[in-house]
């Protein structure tokens, strides 16, 4: 039977993607591309390790998940195919899937609690590597001299932002509150390996 933390964690799980598709941060990802950086950065950083904690999938697949999964990050954010998820509910959901599917698997090998000694430090690149995904992502949408996502102007508008204002929200929402945690989590991994001497 799953124990104490598994059900906590199926728990987190839940309310995070009620969060992310019930709530209404669901609609304001319609409006606001800063609000669909928020969406993202839920279902990878929080709705996808509380998953696997709760129903891993393969410990084995780690690499696999990793890469899927930085794969779909940067794939969302390529303006033709952000377009192309806009206006098809079959490629949006695809992209969705995308996301968490991968990370879900990632996430499932990296939380192992018996995860064997010489992966641990791979473990923690990965997750470092996933952080600079993240935070280089951040800022290009931050810095970038033009707006890339015009299918939010009508939304941007309505909430008092420029389509460019609302783009550099979005990438500052990528590199701080998407960046740290999953940076200060790989300084965890790091540490741990260390503290159970898996240095070499």
């Amino acid at each position: 039977m799953p124990g104490r933390s598994q059900n906590r964690a199926l728990a987190i799980a839940f309310a995070g993607l009620i969060v992310a598709f019930v709530s209404p941060l669901c609609a304001a990802t319609v409006a606001l591309f800063a609000a669909r950086s928020v969406h993202h950065i839920l279902l990878i950083s929080l709705v996808a390790p509380a998953l696997a904690i709760a129903l891993p999938l393969s410990r084995a697949a780690g690499g696999i998940g990793f890469a899927l999964t930085a794969g779909a990050v940067l794939l969302w954010h390529i303006p033709s195919v952000y377009d192309a998820a806009w206006n098809s509910v079959a490629v949006y959901w695809l992209m969705q899937a995308a996301l968490l599917g991968p990370a879900w698997l990632f996430w499932s090998a990296v939380l192992h609690p018996k995860r064997q000694a010489e992966r641990v430090f791979m473990d923690a690149l990965q997750v470092g590597a996933l952080a600079g995904i993240m935070g280089l992502i951040g800022a290009v949408l931050t810095f970038a001299p033009t707006a890339l996502y015009p299918q939010h102007l009508p939304g941007s508008d309505a909430y008092g932002l420029s389509l460019l204002a609302d783009q550099q929200l979005a990438g500052l929402i990528m590199w701080v509150p998407g960046f740290l945690p999953l940076a200060a989590l790989a300084f965890r991994i790091v540490a741990r390996g260390w503290a159970r001497g898996f240095a070499t």
